[in-house]
């Protein structure tokens, strides 16, 4: 494994909040191709006709709820487990499918597990070593070496896993995934088991080192926070199939239909009537482009997107309830005209106290319509 050098100083270039460490050496992405794959268990259906394509060094994140599949799409693309249905490919080389089922070891593919999965009876220096059979000794230990050194936890190298935290735990399973400089790395909900601080910072250093790798990469995970963060592109799961992918910001504007808006915003839900392609409400009259007719519909508005003023400017409402979040509060209101009340989320410093009287206006660009 190659480090690289500051010009200034020889020394190992500054990590971040992993402190000094060299960087992850480079691998050959492959393009993982995915035609119509499915699998069945005894007549139950957990994967159904899944065709996706991850281009060389792209980050893909599966996302979806508990048991919609994902997980087992991603032992799939390992070679843990053999499709019922479909090809998967990896370089246009067919390593699973009707006749063909290439072994995890030869598919040049890397794990991460969601539990870490670390040998307890191994050093650490011994676990990140661990994938590197074809190796010498004394070169398998070398690169272990390097990449415990990339994510700052070299000094334990001899020690054994127990005496680690969670987050160090992880960074060693990290560092054993990309030791073999894998094609393909494949990450199953990695930052689950961590609290909400260091999953934050695990985000941003694995990131980092996977832009360095530039290895073609696909995570699980249920937070569609951390998919945004993370992903180049966003697979969305459910049930078994794949309902829509594309980038982050494609998913978050334009989601395929209302339980997709659900998951990523926080969602003012009003009941209206749409005619003529119009959606009419007591907050006044929307386009209703994500109706597929004429009918009962759902306006949905996100909480960031209800503004509140003077009263001479928008509807007249009332604050119900604050609530303190920090740097930002929620507002409960009650508008004019309105049967469902509405919440906005707003500045702490912008916030009104309960009784207040306030203008509601709606940013209408933000504004989805879905068939009820």
């Amino acid at each position: 494994m190659v480090f690289r050098k500051s010009k200034q100083t020889g020394d190992p270039k500054p990590a971040g909040r992993w402190g000094r460490r060299g960087s992850a050496a480079a691998t050959i992405a492959a393009r993982l191709s995915l035609q119509h794959v499915g699998r069945h268990y005894a007549g139950a259906v957990a994967v159904e006709d899944v065709s996706l394509d991850v281009d060389p060094g792209e980050i893909l994140c599966l996302l979806g709820p508990s048991g919609c599949g994902k997980t087992t799409l991603l032992r799939l693309v390992a070679g843990i487990e053999r499709p019922t249905s479909g090809q998967i490919l990896i370089n246009e080389q067919e390593v699973a499918g009707p006749d063909v089922f290439v072994p995890p070891e030869r598919r040049g593919v890397g794990l991460m597990f969601q539990d870490f999965a670390l040998f307890p009876h191994l050093t650490i220096i011994q676990n990140v070593a661990f994938g590197l059979k074809d190796l010498a000794r004394g070169d398998a230990l070398h690169e272990a070496h390097a990449a415990l050194e990339r994510v700052g936890l070299d000094q334990y190298a001899d020690e054994y896993p127990h005496i680690l935290s969670g987050g160090e735990q992880q960074r060693v399973a990290l560092a054993r995934a990309i030791t073999p400089r894998p094609s393909v790395l494949l990450m199953d909900e990695p930052f689950s088991g961590l609290d909400s601080r260091l999953r934050e910072m695990m985000r941003e250093e694995t990131l980092a080192i996977l832009k360095e790798t530039r290895a073609t990469c696909m995570i699980v995970t249920h937070s569609p926070e951390e998919a945004m963060q993370l992903g180049n592109r966003i697979a969305l799961m459910r049930e078994g199939r794949m309902i829509q992918a594309g980038r982050p910001e494609e998913i978050y504007h334009k989601p395929f239909d209302i339980d997709v808006a659900r998951m990523f915003s926080d969602l003012n839900e009003i009941a209206c009537v749409v005619k003529g392609g119009k959606a009419r409400t007591g907050l006044g009259t929307f386009a209703a482009n994500g109706a597929a007719s004429d009918g009962q519909c759902v306006v949905c508005v996100r909480y960031s997107d209800v503004r509140i003023g003077p009263v001479s400017k928008g509807k007249l409402g009332r604050v119900l309830s604050t609530r303190f979040l920090g740097m930002a509060a929620l507002l409960e209101i009650g508008v004019e005209g309105l049967d469902e009340t509405l919440v906005a989320r707003v500045r702490e410093g912008d916030a009104a106290e309960p009784g207040a009287e306030v203008g509601v206006t709606i940013e209408r660009s933000g504004v989805m319509v879905f068939d009820a």
